[in-house]
């Protein structure tokens, strides 16, 4: 079922068509204006054949002649195609210019098969990490700095901006800007193999005030009520904390989704499950099955009980 992000859910299918902001709007023009265009170039190559085919004689001969040839065959595509790459251009070029002091800034890499979002501060340093979340203000332009950690990934939200590969070694820029809130769906768009179809990710769009709170809270270690419950116990000792890191304890692996408030993500696996307590515990024991091939191993060993207390201690992270 597609939902809007009028209702705080991200669409799926994304409608690529559905600008809801100032940077998919030129997209979405020259998408309609393509159409136009090729509309018309079919049209003229279905009149093309059928007076090669239906018409006199005289005509078709005129159609086969050396001038007609030049100008049909080379000189209007060229200058068609030319003319569409300039407007195409001109439309898009301030999509992807060098940030202005001052510009929010927010980091994302591909990595197989998520993604890693850190948030900057002023001096583009690393404030915090969050993960297939992207958070933003709306009404104010995002700057998307992507990176990818592996092979070549794609990062696309079709309603706030277009399609931009993530290249090992190299940073590509990206603008977002959401007019409303809502949560607005993307998706990795360059084979990236494995379960790249299910590399997923979401941007949600904050009013400013609840922006600035959610970016207060994200800046603290989470405050939960089970520090000292038996779900943390489990965590440590099923080595967790060599992949993942919670903010306010030892635990400080790389490797994986930093999880200092997992509890607070919309979805798990990179967009794929709802994330509550029982998709929590499905996801630790088995993700494999709900994800072939990702980078999280399965972890048959933990008992029913062990998992409930893991996942519940999870969920508390907020």
């Amino acid at each position: 079922m597609t939902k809007s992000a009028a209702d705080g859910t991200a669409s799926w299918p994304p409608p690529a068509l559905d600008p809801a902001g100032p940077f998919a709007g030129p997209l979405s023009t020259l998408s309609w204006v393509l159409f136009a265009m090729g509309a018309v170039v079919t049209l003229i190559v279905l009149i093309a054949l059928a007076v090669a085919v239906f018409g006199p004689r005289r005509w078709r001969t005129r159609l086969g002649g050396t001038r007609l040839v030049w100008i049909g065959g080379f000189a209007f595509p060229v200058v068609v195609l030319s003319a569409l790459l300039i407007y195409g251009l001109g439309l898009t070029s301030h999509l992807t210019q060098e940030p202005e002091p001052g510009e929010l800034r927010i980091r994302v890499t591909g990595e197989m098969w998520w993604w890693r979002v850190a948030y900057l501060d002023g001096q583009g340093r690393e404030a915090f990490q969050d993960a297939n979340e992207v958070h933003i203000p709306i009404g104010r332009p995002v700057v998307i700095e992507l990176d990818s950690a592996d092979v070549i990934h794609s990062f696309w939200v079709p309603r706030l901006a277009g399609k931009v590969d993530m290249i090992p070694g190299r940073r590509n820029l990206l603008r977002l800007q959401a007019d409303q809130p809502g949560a607005y769906g993307g998706q990795c768009a360059e084979y990236c193999g494995g379960p790249h179809a299910l590399m997923g990710l979401v941007v949600v769009a904050h009013a400013p005030k609840d922006y600035e709170a959610w970016v207060a809270r994200q800046s603290q270690p989470a405050q939960t009520v089970m520090q000292m419950m038996p779900g943390r116990a489990v965590f440590q000792t099923a080595g967790c904390g060599a992949c993942h890191t919670v903010a306010g304890t030892a635990f400080n692996g790389l490797a994986g989704p930093d999880l200092s408030h997992v509890g607070s993500r919309r979805t798990l696996g990179a967009g794929i499950l709802p994330n509550n307590q029982g998709t929590m515990a499905g996801w630790i024991s088995d993700s494999q099955s709900i994800k072939p091939g990702n980078r999280m191993p399965a972890y048959p060993v933990l008992t029913g009980q062990e998992l409930r207390d893991l996942s519940a201690w999870l969920e508390s992270l907020k």
